[in-house]
């Protein structure tokens, strides 16, 4: 991507508040934001810089926002770090926003689009996303993520309106567990827009379409913009 690459941009004050900005060649259409998974705890936006590259194809620029990880930050902090992230990138790319992410990045993907969080975003398309947050009490993950009722219902997209004028479309690979797909199903109709199971993909290959122009998953992303 060399000279088309903006590393390392500051949207807010914390360590990990910085994205990375891939350009394609000519003006912008918008840009796609992809915020990575890892349970809210691991990983970081330099993983996965090889999906920029069907969007890019498609003439959009694409955002990388890094955040801070639990148990540095809660969720609703880093809810709202994404959200910082998102005016960010309006201001430096013009055209329509849209926002995608995977597992946890897909829960603050959601998030973008809820009706409780004015950004400027049209579009969001959480892939394999956690979208009700009850369940993981009830896991090993709460020790690290300290989930409270409180937050459970701030924090679940399936429990908040759709935001007016924003589409959404929930991806989900149909090789995955029934909680992913239960999760992926539960958004779907809390919101009433279309979700898709695409055959044969598990957790972890449910986002390489986004590696390829011409794949279902960025024709979703892309599509009605």
């Amino acid at each position: 991507m060399g000279r088309r690459a903006e590393l390392d941009l500051a949207y807010g004050s914390a360590p990990r508040e910085r994205l990375d900005l891939f350009l394609p060649e000519g003006a912008p259409k918008g840009v796609v934001i992809f915020v990575h998974g890892g349970y809210w705890h691991l990983f970081s936006k330099s993983h996965w810089s090889h999906l920029a590259a069907g969007p890019l194809a498609r003439g959009y620029a694409v955002a990388m926002p890094g955040y801070t990880l639990a148990p540095a930050a809660r969720i609703a902090e880093i809810t709202a770090e994404i959200a910082r992230a998102a005016w960010f990138v309006g201001t430096r790319v013009s055209g329509p926003v849209v926002v995608t992410g995977h597992s946890a990045g897909g829960h603050l993907a959601a998030r973008m689009g809820c009706a409780d969080i004015p950004v400027p975003v049209a579009r969001v398309v959480p892939i394999s996303p956690l979208a009700e947050l009850g369940p993981l009490t009830a896991t090993a993950m709460n020790a690290t993520l300290k989930l409270d009722a409180a937050e459970i219902a701030a924090e679940s997209p399936a429990r908040h309106a759709l935001r007016d004028g924003v589409s959404a479309h929930v991806w989900v690979g149909g090789a995955e567990r029934p909680a992913f797909l239960w999760q992926a199903r539960v958004l779907a109709e809390a919101w009433g827009c279309p979700w898709t199971v695409e055959p044969g993909r598990h957790h972890f290959d449910v986002i390489e379409g986004l590696s390829d122009p011409d794949s279902p998953l960025c024709a979703t992303l892309l599509g009605g913009l």
